[in-house]
């Protein structure tokens, strides 16, 4: 008996010391997604000006929702089929998503060229080819997927796995070679081994297609999503990377043209799911899934006449009218040895190997057109300086937006802890 309560004793007193809530607590994992293909269809916008109609569908448009769960630690990242999500819109789904503090969910977009119209760009005469009935209804549908997954969460465990990805994926139309090929790889599996998420981080301008060929279509990302789910299993989620500069799909014929069908998003989206798996499939366990999330506020000049006249001309209301910066929301979040930050638009590729060499991790992640979708960023050096550059510089807030980005996450990164050991 005394022995017994001894062992009572010293148990109840290694508890004391450290509460249960504060051990090594499992992580869990739950994904829900919806279908916001819309019916009927709608016109589908490649970037600023009149959204282009469209006849026919090639595959439907999801919003994907992903939730990660330790102790009292939780955040949802949410991918959507569309060219960019603003925060305006991302902030209207926070409000109606629960247990989960608004700075948490993460809202980013693939960037297809063919889905409808999300920033409600005006025309010269202020008039603007969005649909907001629609704009509306995706924000609950984000909202009811976040929840859902939220009911579904699931203890797991981590495979992570980061390299190279081969073939003729991406390529820089500027500069061919300048691009970064790594691809970022997470599974989440289940007690059980079977896989709950693939998460694939990859640097692409899912752009096959476009929107001058009367579809509507997620692009790439469609059968990206369809190989990684036919032979994994689980939810597939797609999040892009700094595509800026322009980071596109290798679809490079040998004759000078460029295949533009559906065929050659299966071809890419296939090559590039064959290669997430093969980058993650010799990965170990992670010894740990510490989750760690934290947010920051910067603030960014609008120096572009161009950027400017969208964001205040729009119905959306992004910016008060006459103002002369924007605020937007960066993210840093440890997932065991792996660290993502979130980048509000397209960062140019310089930029992206820049925070990649200074995340403390083997595990980069950069989650592109996240959180907001302010156009290009580049680096103050590079801005306005080439004439390729003329398109990109004119759809970037201005000359120190780059900077900016990078000066706050680099804040991040210092302030933050380290991701764990690997394994």
């Amino acid at each position: 008996m005394r022995l017994y309560a001894l062992i009572t004793l010293l148990f109840v007193s290694i508890c004391s010391a450290y509460p249960i809530s504060t051990y090594a607590q499992g992580l869990k994992v739950g994904t829900a997604l919806r279908i916001i293909t819309p019916d009927p269809l709608l016109p589908v916008s490649g970037g600023v000006g009149t959204p282009k109609p469209a006849t026919e569908k090639k595959g439907d448009l999801f919003a994907r929702a992903a939730v990660f769960e330790q102790g009292n630690e939780r955040f949802a990242l949410v991918v959507m089929d569309n060219l960019g999500w603003p925060a305006v819109l991302a902030d209207k789904s926070r409000a109606l998503i629960k247990g989960i503090k608004p700075e948490n969910v993460l809202i980013a977009a693939t960037h297809t060229h063919s889905a409808p119209d999300a920033y409600a760009f005006a025309d010269e005469s202020g008039k603007h080819g969005a649909d907001l009935d629609y704009l509306d209804w995706c924000t609950r549908q984000i909202a009811e997927a976040v929840n859902e997954a939220v009911t579904k969460l699931t203890p797991a465990k981590l495979k992570i796995g980061y390299g190279e990805a081969q073939g003729k994926i991406a390529y820089n139309y500027y500069a061919p070679t300048l691009y970064d090929p790594n691809c970022g790889v997470i599974q989440a599996l289940d007690t059980n081994g079977r896989v709950l998420l693939t998460l694939i981080n990859y640097a692409i301008h899912p752009e096959v297609i476009g929107n001058g060929r009367g579809i509507l279509s997620p692009d790439v990302c469609g059968p990206l999503y369809d190989r990684i789910e036919e032979k994994a299993g689980g939810m597939a989620l797609f999040v892009n990377g700094a595509l800026g500069g322009m980071v596109t799909a290798d679809n490079r014929r040998e004759n000078g043209q460029e295949a533009s069908d559906y065929e050659e998003c299966k071809r890419i989206g296939y090559l590039l799911a064959d290669e997430a798996l093969r980058i993650v499939g010799d990965a170990p366990i992670a010894s740990n899934s510490d989750l760690f999330v934290t947010s920051k506020q910067i603030e960014i000049a609008i120096e572009s006449p161009l950027m400017k006249y969208i964001l205040e001309n729009s119905p959306l209301g992004h910016r008060q009218r006459g103002a002369e910066s924007v605020q937007t929301q960066l993210n840093l979040i440890n997932l065991g040895p792996a660290q993502f930050v979130t980048i509000p638009g397209e960062a140019l590729p310089n930029i992206g190997y820049y925070l990649k060499r200074h995340m403390p991790t083997k595990f980069p992640f950069l989650l592109g057109l996240c959180n907001d979708a302010f156009g290009y960023f580049l680096t103050k050096v590079d801005f306005a300086s080439f004439k390729r550059y003329e398109y990109i510089s004119r759809t970037s807030l201005g000359e120190m937006s780059g900077e900016t980005v990078i000066q706050g996450i680099l804040e991040m990164v210092e302030q933050s802890p380290k991701p764990s050991n690997p394994y």
